[in-house]
Parts: structure tokens; C-alpha cells; sequence
């Protein structure tokens, strides 16, 4: 690997600087990847929230993100570089204070974009565009830092650095506006930020600038950035952490920073054609998905990665790394899978851990959860006890989830639709949105879609463009849906999936043209086992008994419903109080033999505003049995599948609307015939293979 890369880095860097795209294509930027992408992204704003996704991201603009400035210093000066009274803060400006407001100012910049609400822009582009102009106004060599004149960041400063990077790469694709392309073209041209520490689970790296990098790249054509990220990809420790992750392997670490790690080589990838990058965040993600992936659709992180369990918890920043991961890999490789996951992630993982006002956060989720304070244990490294309460900063103690919560539904929301090299719209993850864009030969479109998804199984999408296009729409095609249908203008079309899981349909589109897809869901029971803390990650979890590290495989199951994970709802009197009469201690008792295993779906009508609330529009009856059941530290779950209890039903709720619940079950000996092999069950479908 080490051979073939250098030779790339080579070969590229011998090549001239890049120039315009030739073939027309409504989305090129000015220069063209070796391997072209699956899908070119929208500006950020093409893409509009409807309906219920529109009634969350409001209450997003008018709690936490609209005014998380009000609530604490590190996001109304954080990014000024003053010495801020904050956890961890250093007396120079720099480090958390600037991570933390920087992934504020991200977040919520996209979603004033992509609401298009102007006074929102207007407060973030106060912050930001000082940025701007201080680099623009500032020598050669600078950083985001402008303020510290001849500054060049070094560990976690290289990676706050990377944040504002991000922010201001938002701030290019949502307004054109040339002053910011300038600014971060010549941050990057002349980077000397610390790029030298290999991706590793546990490091901090300024390679995390990548992103922004081969952004501003693909926007500039300054072959400058390029060089810069080839040598830094091309430094042996860096070389030598791909090709672990290659063969599979990698070292449990933090998982933010694991996932802001893993998908670097793929994004070179394109630039270099060489496969082994491709393949090094491939192995690492399937190491994710096999060994510490949660049912709600993104792995456990108590800070670090942590196996798979009931109790187990995930830190709500991950959230927000994982949808950025698989948004990039999507955009690459165009597999329905990845977008299956930002679905499963967004609708289980996203809600939960935030209150339906918006206006409060818990810094850990975890599958079930049953009292204020922590089962197991609290996590006593960062943040703690707090860590699963819900307060308006997340935790007091350490800020980062409270500004990085604000990038969950825009990046969602941003990613619903992309342009494809033949001119066409793709439809890549669902929801109500209107897609404003040009398709064909430079026509302008727009289609609305009109949906309760993924609370109903009916998509529509109606074209209001003023003059007829021709061009390729493509459909996502879910891979948990086995019998979809499409029809377009009432008329029934062939649903034939391509190798990317995607239906393409060609034709003169005209104003008014309809397109309905229906992706039927059915009950699925997902049966696995709950697994032990890795051995390297003992010396995090010293506080809890030697009981608790011996090697078990407790059997647990979990029911879902297409995207959606269902849940036992705990009601509450609010996100830290259960109601104190509440029931929970029932195993599933489903029949794995059925199709729909025994479980009865309910519906009503989506509620004129939508809140995540408990009386959800989709419901399921789960028949379970009773039992004498008291979680504790050492063992969460039963050993083995209970018996001879007494057999009821109970109603389950989509994972999202609740803050106290069970979503891993105990399971009855009916639930568990038949048992899956010794492993955990994956539910995510193959995302593509090794075709590059």
C-alpha cells in the first residue's frame, strides 16, 4: 500500500493545475476528481424542510440553535479568541471555546439557510464574517485564528481549527459569496497546522481539516491545497493507520473523534484513485457496525467506543459525526445503504436525546432508559453523572454536544436531494421538502415532496417547474423495503433497482407531474446479543465490578418498522422525571416464525404540529410477558430467555418520541428460537462492495 500510495501522490503532483470541467454538468465545481463521485451536492438552501421535518426545524431555530449564544459565553465570543470563563478553556482564546462555538456557528448557519430565515443568517454572519475579513486582511500563513497573528494550531487547537473550516466551507456553499472562498483558500494553501499525527481512535489530528480542504479544492482549483493534502496523507504513520483500518482492525477510541477520523481516506480517495483509501474507511466502518452499533442507528461512545448493551450510551456529538461520515460516503459511493443509515440515525438517534421544545439536551443517550440518573453506573470520565440529564447546555461541564446538536437535522435536511452527472435529481433520503434546482439542460425545478414519512409509508412528489425538462429522477429504494411501488401521473412504473439500490425514470418532466412511491413497512424483531467492554477499553471502566468484564452473551431483542426504531415508552413528566407508577419489566414474546411477527401496527393522523410527542401517529401492540425484572450495574439483561411468565401485550412507540423507555428487550424462549449465531445481527444492508 505504501508503494502504491506514494506513487499517486507522485503522479498527481506532476500534473498541471487543474482547470474548468469540460462536460456540462449543472454541478461541477472547478476541478474534477480522478473518480467521479455518485452524486454533486446542492447548494446548501435548495433543499427546503415541509411538514413535520419543518415543525422540528423551527423548534430548532427557537430553542438551541436560534439562541444558544444567549445561554453561555463560549457561543456569543467563543470564536473571538478572548479568554472565556469556561471548562477547559485555555487563557489564550484558543482550544474548546473555539471547537465548541465553531460547531454552533455551522449548525446553525445551515439551518438558517436551509429554513432561508434571513434574521438567523444575519446573527451568524455577524460572527462569521469577522472571520473572513481578519484572514483576508491578515499576512500569509494564517489560520481561522486571524487574531493571533502567525498562528499555527497544534493539537486540539488543529482540530477547533478544522470546525471553523467547516462553518465558513458552509458559509461558500450557501451564498457564493467570493470573500469567503478567498479566506479559506488561503488558510489552505499555506496550512502549516499540525497534520502530522496518524487518524488514530484516540488522537486528536489536524488532518480533520481535510474536508474543508478538498472543499475549498474542488471550489478553487489551487493546486496548492491539493499538494498539501497529499503530503500529509502520504506521511508513513498515516499510511501505515489506513492500512489497519484496511484489514478491519482498529483501536477503540473516542468515538467522536473516530468517526470525524475514519471517513478522511475516503474523501482523498477520489482525488487519487487509489482504493486502498477507500478501503481503509470501509474496514473501519465495518468494524463499527459489527462490534458497537446501537439499534437506533449509531454506534456506543461513552466517550469510547463500548461494545453493545442495553444500557449502554451514546454521546449526542456522535450523532452528528456519524450523519457527516456517511453523508460524504454517500456522496461518493451512492449506495441506498448509507442513506438507510442517516435515516435510521436521524430519526431514532437525532430525536431522542433532545427535548420536543428544542430547548434542552442530555449529553448521553442510551437504548433503554428508565431513571434520571445513570444504569449502569455514570461514566465517571467526561462528563459524568450530569451526563444523562437534560439541561439547556447538555452538560455544564463540557459544552461540545450543546453546539454540535445544531448541525443534526440541517445536515439531514441539506443531504434529502443531490445532482447526478447526467443532469438528473436524485431523491436520497426521505422526508416532506421542496427541492429547488436545475435538471436537464440548465432548467430550473422544483419538486415538492409531500410525505409523513417515515411515520407513513406514502411519498409524493409533485414538479412545478415553469417549462418542461428533461431529465433522470432517481428514487431511493430502501434496502428494508422488499415490495415498493411507483407510479407516475396515476400510471404504474417498473420498480427496477440498479446496483446502487436506486430506481431511475427518464422522461419530459412538465408542470404538474406527479410521482407516488410507497415503501410498505412490516414488523421486524432484530435479535442479538449484548457483548462485554473491549479489554483495551477496561482502564476506562476500572469503577465498575470484575462481574461486569467477563465475557457474556446476553441475548436481547429490539423491533423496528423501516427506519424507525420502536420502543416501550416510560411516560414522563418531563425529560428527567418518569412517571413513577410506569410499567417496563416485560420480555418480548414475538413470533419470529410470522411475518410480522405477531406485532399489530396502529395509526391516526400526523398531528397538526409536530413534537416527538408520545401520542405518535404510528404505534405497534407487541405481545411480551411479565416478569420479575431488576437491571442492575453487573447485569442489565437477563442471562438466558425468560420463562413461564405471564403473557400480555403492550404498546410501543417510535424510539424517538421518548426520553424514558426499553428498546432492548429481554426475550421470551418463543422470541428466541431459532437464536441468531454467536455475534451480534447487523441491521444495516451491504453499503456496496469493493467496486470503487
Amino acid at each position: 500500500m505504501t508503494i502504491r500510495l506514494m506513487q499517486v501522490v507522485l503522479l498527481l503532483l506532476a500534473l498541471p493545475v487543474a482547470t474548468a470541467v469540460a462536460e456540462k454538468v449543472n454541478y461541477a465545481r472547478a476541478c474534477k476528481p480522478l473518480v467521479k463521485p455518485a452524486f454533486l451536492p446542492l447548494p446548501i438552501g435548495a433543499v427546503e424542510p415541509q411538514g413535520w421535518l419543518r415543525d422540528w426545524a423551527m423548534s430548532a431555530r427557537d430553542g438551541i440553535s436560534g439562541h444558544l449564544d444567549e445561554w453561555h459565553p463560549v457561543f456569543a465570543d467563543g470564536w473571538k479568541g478572548h479568554q472565556i470563563n469556561a471548562p477547559n478553556a485555555k487563557p489564550d482564546g484558543t482550544g474548546w471555546p473555539l471547537e465548541q462555538s465553531a460547531s454552533w456557528l455551522d449548525g446553525a448557519l445551515r439551518l438558517g439557510l436551509v429554513l432561508h430565515d434571513e434574521p438567523l443568517i444575519k446573527k451568524i454572519r455577524a460572527r462569521l464574517d469577522p472571520v473572513v475579513d481578519g484572514v483576508n486582511q491578515a499576512a500569509a500563513g494564517t489560520s481561522f485564528m486571524y487574531w493571533k497573528n502567525n498562528y499555527q494550531p497544534q493539537g486540539f487547537d488543529s482540530w477547533a481549527h478544522s470546525q471553523m473550516g467547516r462553518a465558513l466551507v458552509a458559509l461558500y456553499q450557501g451564498t457564493g459569496d467570493q470573500r469567503v472562498l478567498d479566506a479559506l483558500v488561503k488558510v489552505y494553501a499555506a496550512y502549516d497546522g499540525d497534520m502530522s499525527l496518524p487518524p488514530s481512535a484516540g488522537d486528536v489530528s489536524g488532518l480533520c481539516n481535510l474536508d474543508a480542504m478538498m472543499e475549498t479544492y474542488s471550489f478553487s482549483g489551487d493546486r496548492r491545497i491539493l499538494d498539501r493534502a497529499l503530503k500529509a496523507i502520504a506521511a508513513p504513520p498515516v499510511v501505515q493507520e489506513f492500512k489497519v483500518w484496511e484489514s478491519g482492525k482498529v483501536v477503540p477510541g473516542h468515538m467522536v473523534i473516530l468517526y470525524e477520523d475514519i471517513r478522511l481516506p475516503a474523501i482523498v480517495y477520489p482525488w487519487t484513485g487509489d482504493a486502498h483509501l477507500m478501503q481503509a474507511t470501509l474496514g473501519a466502518e465495518k468494524w463499527l457496525d459489527d462490534k458497537h452499533m446501537l439499534p437506533y442507528g449509531v454506534p456506543s461512545g461513552e466517550e469510547f467506543a463500548s461494545g453493545i448493551g442495553a444500557f449502554r450510551k451514546t454521546e449526542t456529538c456522535d450523532v452528528t459525526a456519524m450523519l457527516l461520515t456517511s453523508s460524504w460516503l454517500y456522496r461518493i459511493r451512492g449506495d441506498n445503504a448509507w442513506g438507510d443509515g442517516m435515516e435510521r440515525a436521524l430519526f431514532n438517534a437525532g430525536a431522542a436525546p433532545v427535548a420536543r421544545d428544542f430547548q434542552t439536551l442530555c449529553y448521553y443517550q442510551s437504548p433503554n432508559r428508565l431513571r434520571a440518573d445513570s444504569l449502569p453506573a455514570p461514566q465517571p470520565s467526561c462528563p459524568g453523572a450530569s451526563g444523562i440529564l437534560f439541561h439547556r447546555l447538555g452538560c455544564p461541564k463540557v459544552l461540545c454536544c450543546v453546539g454540535a446538536v445544531n448541525r443534526i437535522i440541517p445536515n439531514y435536511i441539506i443531504h434529502m436531494w443531490m445532482a447526478t452527472h447526467d443532469n438528473g435529481l436524485a431523491a436520497t433520503l426521505y422526508g416532506p421538502s421542496m427541492v429547488t434546482a436545475l435538471a436537464g439542460d440548465n432548467v430550473p425545478v422544483k419538486i415538492r415532496t409531500s410525505t409523513d414519512y417515515p411515520f407513513n409509508e406514502t411519498i409524493r412528489m409533485t414538479v412545478d417547474s415553469s417549462s418542461s425538462a428533461a431529465f433522470p429522477l432517481y428514487l431511493r429504494i430502501p434496502g428494508w423495503c422488499a415490495n415498493p411501488r411507483i407510479s407516475v401521473n396515476d400510471s404504474d412504473v417498473a420498480v427496477t433497482r440498479d446496483t446502487k439500490g436506486f430506481v431511475k425514470i427518464a422522461r419530459t418532466w412538465s408542470k404538474g407531474d406527479r410521482v407516488e412511491l410507497q415503501l410498505p413497512m412490516t414488523p421486524q424483531v432484530v435479535r442479538g446479543y449484548e457483548t462485554e467492554v473491549p479489554l483495551a477499553n477496561r482502564k476506562y471502566f476500572g469503577y465498575r465490578g470484575e462481574e461486569y468484564f467477563q465475557p457474556y452473551r446476553r441475548p436481547y431483542a429490539s423491533v423496528h418498522f423501516g427506519p424507525l426504531l420502536f420502543a416501550l415508552p416510560v411516560p414522563d413528566v418531563d425529560p428527567n422525571t418518569p412517571a413513577a407508577d410506569a410499567k417496563w419489566q416485560y420480555a418480548l414474546d414475538a413470533d419470529t416464525t410470522a411475518s410480522d411477527a405477531g406485532i399489530t401496527v396502529k395509526r391516526q393522523p400526523m398531528p397538526a404540529h409536530w413534537d416527538w410527542s408520545l401520542n405518535a401517529p404510528v404505534m405497534l401492540e407487541a405481545p411480551v410477558q411479565a416478569f420479575d425484572w431488576q437491571p442492575t450495574d453487573a447485569q442489565s439483561l437477563p442471562a438466558k430467555p425468560v420463562t413461564g411468565s405471564a403473557a400480555t401485550s403492550v404498546g410501543l412507540v417510535p424510539y424517538g418520541c421518548t426520553k424514558f423507555r426499553i428498546s432492548m428487550f429481554p426475550v421470551t424462549e418463543r422470541t428466541w428460537k431459532n437464536p441468531p449465531p454467536d455475534g451480534t445481527v447487523n441491521l444495516d444492508s451491504p453499503k456496496g462492495g469493493n467496486n470503487q
